[in-house]
């Protein structure tokens, strides 16, 4: 098997996390984060929709962690991405994290919007 090393060129990937925090880049990160192409910011959870609404243009896919399990989100969330022009895929923290790292290494165009284990 070959293996191939991931570059983000600008991006910065999740390394880790951990109860309360976020590994990205190399930074500890405290608290809900919306990691996104143009940086890295807090998020407020479900209630912060202004916050991934302005990502359209910019992203595809917003990936919303959910924290150790998976959740549903409430609908105004969802309705408000998508009618943004942007695709909404709720998974648990952890493979939001994985999810993110591995498109990103891709190059398209995702955010993430995770709430900690």
């Amino acid at each position: 098997m070959k293996l191939t090393e991931t570059t983000f060129d600008d991006l910065r990937p999740f390394d880790g996390y951990g109860p309360g925090f976020f590994r990205i880049g190399g930074e500890i990160v405290e608290g809900a984060t919306l990691l996104h192409p143009k940086g890295l910011s807090s998020w407020r959870g479900y209630d912060d929709v202004a916050s991934l609404v302005a990502l359209s243009g910019d992203v595809d896919v917003v990936f919303v962690g959910t924290g150790a399990e998976i959740a549903h989100v409430p609908g105004a969330l969802r309705d408000a991405v998508e009618g943004a022009g942007m695709g909404l895929e709720v998974m648990n923290t952890p493979a939001a994290c994985r999810t993110y790292n591995v498109l990103v290494g891709e190059g398209r165009r995702v955010a993430a919007a995770v709430l900690p284990v």
